[in-house]
């Protein structure tokens, strides 16, 4: 890092990282959950999904319009407290048993998050040196695999554990430590001094900030980027469990969220490799690199070929591993003062979890499982695009490699 005032700030807000992972981490668990525990379809319980990433869309405009006036601190505060709120909120949805009212709790802990994630990617990206901000980003990032690797085996324990299917005692128990967690969180935040970094100063050209933000090329671009892979990496891990569950293998529910949160870990170890290998590789690439890679692994998922359609559906999960990150940080880069509300439009993007996944429940429940992963893998022929050629800035810097250079002078 350039400055070493930076070094703890990028310490606690990099915790903020493990908090939504570890939230999202227990939504596919929850999705095959509450099917048997309130006994819905397919198609309906992806509504968690849509009440989780509908907040993205609906909250992050506002989110990055409160942040520039009131600055980042006052957002991650803010997004914590809401997910103290919607975490709380779990307890009496569960005592009614009511789908309705956890769709609502989860709006909420959803808005707390997406104030969080507005603020956090932002910020991590411009706490150093702008030449490692894709690497910095995906460190950080490395810590959101790691909750989401801890959530699906905390809760295939909590969930599945009891024989009575329909007992949601652990969901209460679980969000209400999650709700006194982040409590403990915020007030770290509200007795911590955090510098306010001015964007305007990051950018390698003045000509580029005096750009409209839809001029920035590598930006919508990397809005259409990341809507479609958060659709991929959502539908997914949405119908996880249920792949494997009907397989034909003789997974249970249990051993079903015991794959998956190897899976996640998977993901986890994918952020440290791929954090590793954009100090040799152009982050570009290896998001071109890995998307292929996944498109071919979700046809072997269509297969559906027992084991080994299983363990494709697993690695899918490490190869996807950098590329929220890097669409990120290859999305804003350059946007200077835009780069607040710029962040603000690729999390909106994060919508695309919200729609495509109840797609993929729809096929599931007319089709099969197995056929609904045609969706991820166009998602994955996208994101290659971006890869290779939508992440340029037209006018500007064309490639990595020329970023690197025009941050350097």
């Amino acid at each position: 890092m350039s400055k070493n005032k930076y070094l703890f700030p990028l310490i606690l807000v990099t915790s903020l990282f493990f908090l939504w992972g570890f939230a999202y981490g227990l939504l596919d668990v929850l999705n095959k959950h509450f099917q048997e525990a309130l006994n819905i379809t397919k198609r309906r319980s992806t509504l968690l999904q849509g009440a989780y990433f509908g907040a993205y869309f609906l909250i992050a405009l506002p989110a990055g319009i409160m942040m520039n006036k009131y600055g980042y601190k006052r957002g991650i505060i803010t997004g914590l407290l809401c997910y103290a709120v919607g975490a709380f909120l779990f307890y009496p949805a569960a005592q009614m048993a009511s789908f309705n009212f956890f769709l609502l709790a989860l709006f909420i802990l959803a808005a707390g998050l997406t104030c969080l994630e507005t603020a956090a990617n932002p910020y991590v990206t411009v706490l150093g040196d702008p030449v490692t901000s894709e690497t910095r980003l995906n460190l950080s990032q490395c810590f959101n695999g790691l909750g989401a690797f801890l959530g699906p085996v905390i809760a295939a324990d909590l969930f599945f554990g009891s024989s009575d299917k329909g007992n949601l005692d652990s969901v209460k128990m679980i969000y209400i430590i999650i709700g006194v967690v982040v409590l403990v969180v915020a007030g770290l935040f509200v007795r911590t001094r955090l510098p306010e970094i001015k964007e305007s100063e990051q950018v390698s050209s003045a000509s580029l900030d005096k750009k409209p933000l839809f001029s920035h090329s590598n930006f919508t671009g990397g809005v259409i980027a990341q809507f479609f892979y958060v659709a991929a990496q959502v539908g997914i891990a949405a119908l996880f469990i249920n792949y494997c569950t009907e397989s034909g293998n003789g997974i249970d529910n249990s051993k079903a969220s015991h794959l998956l949160s190897v899976s996640l870990l998977l993901f986890t170890i994918g952020r440290f490799v791929g954090t590793a290998l954009m100090r040799k590789v152009a982050p570009n690439k290896l998001l071109t690199v890995y998307a292929v890679i996944n498109i071919v692994l979700c046809a072997l998922i269509m297969m559906n070929k027992g084991w080994m359609s299983i363990y494709s559906l697993m690695i899918v999960f490490f190869f996807e591993s950098i590329m929220f990150p890097t669409i990120f940080a290859l999305g804003v880069k350059d946007l200077g003062h835009h780069t607040k509300k710029g962040s603000s439009f690729i999390i909106m993007s994060i919508v695309g979890g919200a729609l495509v996944p109840y797609v993929m429940g729809v096929l599931a429940d007319n089709r099969s499982t197995a056929f609904a992963y045609i969706v991820p893998l166009v998602c994955f022929i996208i994101v290659a695009w971006y890869g290779w050629k939508g992440y340029k800035v037209k006018g500007g810097v064309q490639s990595s490699e020329e970023v690197k250079v025009a941050f350097r002078h």
